[in-house]
């Protein structure tokens, strides 16, 4: 499918919207007066993820007034089949504790399908984008990067696994499926957060899987996955980013790993 005019100027404003979110939160990563505070769900949220958010929020409403905004720190704004979701800063325990792995995550959705989205995690030097038709793609600017595949493993016994933690999987009943299928894997990593899906896009791993996510969780990981080649869909398989959980693999060990995790 060809990529649209329309789309193709999204993933342009996309990454101007993660190049200002960049060079905030790099300005505050490892900061010795970094304020945070927690949510009511207990999660952290520092001044960088308030700031990025904020930032994203007042560009689109200049570019793209007639949208609508679904973010992880902000109330929703606007009512329209187009819907940007924003995760300001995904891994904000590691930003708050000096690990580079998190990074921003901006996603489009058109008549709730993911078509569009960027993950740059500027601590890595690192950024990945997909579009509908347009494959994914990975590098720093749009003129300088490189098209990524999912692997061809097609055997548990050879597949990487990467996670974020157990004790999720055990929270949500599915402790001893998830721990059957490490056992069945060659190769196991708690990489976590974007990064799993993003290693899983290149081919680096061949599962990834989480069993509790939200919408601006998912939404940017989505496409990119999907465009690289590999299945994305809740842990029962149901397609797109509806949750509660995800599960990507490279599409050919997807219904295996369904049924140990006992999804199918």
């Amino acid at each position: 499918m060809a990529q649209s005019k329309n789309l193709t100027d999204d993933v342009r404003l996309m990454h101007m919207l993660v190049d200002d979110a960049d060079s905030l939160s790099m300005n505050r990563f490892k900061a010795l007066d970094l304020r945070f505070e927690s949510k009511p769900d207990n999660s952290p949220v520092t001044e960088a993820d308030t700031a990025v958010e904020e930032s994203i929020r007042r560009t689109l409403a200049k570019a793209r007034p007639r949208d609508a905004v679904h973010g992880e720190e902000m109330a929703d704004t606007g009512e329209s089949p187009r819907r940007w979701v924003i995760d300001p800063i995904d891994g904000t325990a590691n930003y708050l504790r000096g690990v580079p792995v998190w990074a921003t995550l901006i996603a489009l959705q058109v008549e709730g399908e993911v078509v569009a989205s960027v993950v740059s995690a500027p601590a890595l030097n690192r950024r990945w984008w997909a579009s509908l038709g347009g494959g994914a793609h990975t590098g720093r600017t749009l003129m300088n990067s490189s098209e990524i595949r999912v692997s061809r493993v097609e055997e548990l016994e050879n597949a990487s696994l990467s996670y974020s933690d157990i004790a999720s999987w055990v929270s949500a009943a599915r402790g001893q499926g998830f721990v059957d299928l490490m056992r069945q894997c060659w190769r196991t990593r708690a990489y976590g957060d974007f990064w799993s899906y993003m290693l899983l896009a290149e081919g680096a791993v061949d599962i990834a899987c989480e069993p509790e996510l939200e919408l601006y969780d998912m939404a940017a990981l989505d496409i990119i996955v999907r465009e690289a080649g590999g299945r994305f869909t809740s842990v029962e398989g149901a397609p797109g980013v509806h949750g509660p959980g995800a599960l990507a693999t490279n599409g050919a060990l997807h219904d295996t790993v369904m049924e140990i995790l006992g999804s199918a």
